[in-house]
Order: structure tokens, then sequence, then C-alpha cells
């Protein structure tokens, strides 16, 4: 039997060698983890490791899904990073307790995902920057008013635009760097900055939980997130800095501007993570979802990523674009 190899050949992961650098890294990481934690459970029974290789697992998951849309397809990436707006949105409206009469308003808050993806997709920045934080938080409110159901209505209009805002204006901008215009010298191009701030944000998970569970002993907000200390926030912050200051190369930033915008998304992801933690704590669930089974829900999982990816699209926009 003869195996065909010719899409092979449109891969763009041989386009150039630093794409093909971050993905070798990525498996080996993530590969290096997985053993880790293996001998560690094996040499060490009595140590409570289950989290990290949740969180391990989990990125196994979205690294995949995003290297593999990312290399062979721009225009899926587009439209597997709007199914996780998606995702994400749902999950959020489906335990937050809108009211009956909010189903036509979330359904045109459903219809702005597509407008949005598409203004990503053509790399209108203007149009981009303003739909939702404008045209969206003035025409929502509108709908809920129509419907003529007041009680209760301060609270729809602003948490129907936060989540609005936090699942798909903040998860576009993930989608927009694919859009961006091509720089002199710059061969990694909007794949490169897209697997970077992944890449960044998942090992900054993973190192500020990893530093918590080893030296963690003064507890940072307590009452929000027990297990977030001041040890595994400082560790992960410098470890994710040096990261970033290794993988430069997959940006157009100089060495001095990527140490800054790493620590940025480091401080941006915790940012990220508390969040969803508290909103979690008020309503009293553990995760958002169940759609990653034992891993919990999409927004579980992307919750920092809602963060880092507005704070290093707009950093890098301004310092380069």
């Amino acid at each position: 039997m003869k195996i065909n190899f010719d899409w092979l050949l449109h891969a763009k992961i041989f386009e150039n060698k630093e794409i093909t650098t971050i993905i070798i890294l990525i498996f080996g990481l993530l590969t290096f983890a997985t053993l880790l934690f293996y001998v560690i459970g094996k040499l060490k029974p009595n140590v409570d490791i289950k989290e990290l290789k949740t969180r391990t697992k989990s990125w196994w998951i979205m690294s995949l899904l995003f290297i593999v849309t990312t290399v062979f397809s721009t225009k899926i990436s587009f439209i597997a990073i709007a199914f996780l707006s998606f995702a994400a949105f749902r999950e959020l409206y489906s335990i937050l307790g809108f009211r009956q009469s909010d189903r036509r308003a979330i359904f045109w808050a459903l219809l702005s995902i597509p407008v949005q993806y598409y203004l990503a997709y053509v790399g209108w920045y203007g149009a981009f920057i303003i739909f939702i934080p404008v045209v969206m938080f003035l025409l929502l409110p509108l709908r809920l008013v129509l419907k003529g159901d007041t009680v209760g209505i301060v609270k729809s209009m602003a948490t129907l635009q936060w989540i609005l805002m936090l699942t798909v204006f903040g998860i576009s901008h993930l989608a927009y760097l694919l859009s961006l215009p091509d720089l002199d010298g710059f061969e990694a191009g909007g794949r490169g900055l897209l697997l970077f701030i992944v890449f960044l944000t998942e090992i900054n998970d993973v190192m500020q939980f990893a530093w918590g569970k080893l030296l963690g002993r003064h507890k940072i907000i307590p009452k929000v997130s027990p297990n977030k200390t001041w040890e595994g926030f400082i560790g992960g912050i410098i470890s994710t800095t040096i990261i970033g200051y290794f993988l430069s190369f997959l940006t157009p930033l100089t060495l001095w501007q990527s140490i800054f915008v790493s620590f940025l998304v480091a401080i941006s992801g915790f940012i990220g993570d508390i969040v969803m933690s508290s909103i979690k704590r008020d309503i009293g669930v553990k995760d958002t979802g169940a759609t990653i089974p034992g891993h919990g829900g999409i927004l579980d999982r992307i919750d920092s990523l809602a963060y880092t990816a507005p704070a290093f699209f707009h950093l890098v926009y301004y310092i380069c674009y």
C-alpha cells in the first residue's frame, strides 16, 4: 500500500526554523513534564501532584489544538479560536443565572462572535477594536430594554457585556495576531506571535502552580484562591520572564522589550486566573463546565489567555506595528 505524504509539502511547519523550533520545544517540555510527574508519582506516592498532572494534560490538548490549526491552515485557526470563544461564552452565561427575558439579547451577543472574528480575519483594526466595547455595548442594552422586563435589567446589562468582553473580545486578539502585516526581518510572523503567547501563558500557568507547590508558604488572597502564594507568583513571574527572553526569536521585539512584555504577560495571566477563581467561588462551582472530561470546561483552561492575549497584542502592536 502506497502512503501519500503530499500533504506534508503544504504544511507550514517547514516554512521557517522559528516555528519548527517552538513546536519541538512545546512538545519536548510537555513530554518532560508528563514523564517527570509520572516518576515523582512512583517514587513519592504520598506527594499530591494530581493538579499538576491535570494542568499538564489540559495543556497537551490546548497545545495540540493551537499547533495543528496554526501550522496547517490559518483559516482553520480563526474558526478554531472562534469556537473557543463560543464555548467559553456559552459556559459562562449558563452558570451566571440570566433571566428568561435575556435570551434574545444573548442571541445577539452570540451573533457578534462571527462578526468579531471576521474583522480579525480581514485585519480591520479600527472596527475590530471598537465593535464589542462600543457597538455591542450600545446595542445589547437596547435589546434588553425592548423586551420590557426591567426587574434585574442592570445586572443583565453588566453581566452580558462583561462575558462578551472576556470570552470574545479578549480571546479574539489571538486570532488577530495572524492578520498582522509582515515585518522586514521577522520570519515567524503572526503564527510565531500566536504560538509565543499561547506557550508563554501555558508555561506561566504551570510555573506559578509548580513554584507554589514547592515553596509556597504565604497566601496572596486566601479567600479567593487558597492555593495562590507569593512564592508561586514571584517564582512564576521570574521563570516566565526568563523563558520569554529566550523565545524572543518568535517576536519582532528586542531582547529588552521581550523581557518587559513577558513580565507583563506573567502578571496578566495571574490576574485572569484569580478573576475567574473569584467568579466560580461566588457562584459556588469548581469548574465552568465539563467540556474537557476530567479537566473542567474550556474557560477553565483559557481564563488566563483571556487576559494575556489582549495585553500581549496591544503591547506588540504599539511597539512594533
